[in-house]
């Protein structure tokens, strides 16, 4: 393995799945501007995240519709200009 070419600044981080309200802790070195408490009363940074394993339809087995992006351009589209 190459080295010196992986990030060094891996801290601790709350990944929220936006979709299903549900949060765990990890590792990451992604910028976010957002923070939030864990269970233990401690801050940490945020991530949010539109689908995760826990919400993904092939991981789950059932089908959700997750469209967040696209609903105002539908709605403007059929509706008026």
């Amino acid at each position: 393995m190459k080295k010196e070419i992986h990030p060094a600044a891996y801290r601790t981080v709350i990944f929220k799945d936006i979709s299903l309200d549900k949060q765990w802790l990890g590792k990451s070195t992604a910028n976010t501007k957002e923070t939030g408490k864990w269970e233990d009363g401690i801050e940490y940074p945020l991530i949010k995240l539109e689908i995760s394993s826990e919400s993904h339809p092939f991981f789950t087995g059932k089908m959700k519709l997750v469209d967040t992006a696209g609903r105002i351009d539908k709605f403007k589209k059929r509706y008026g200009k």
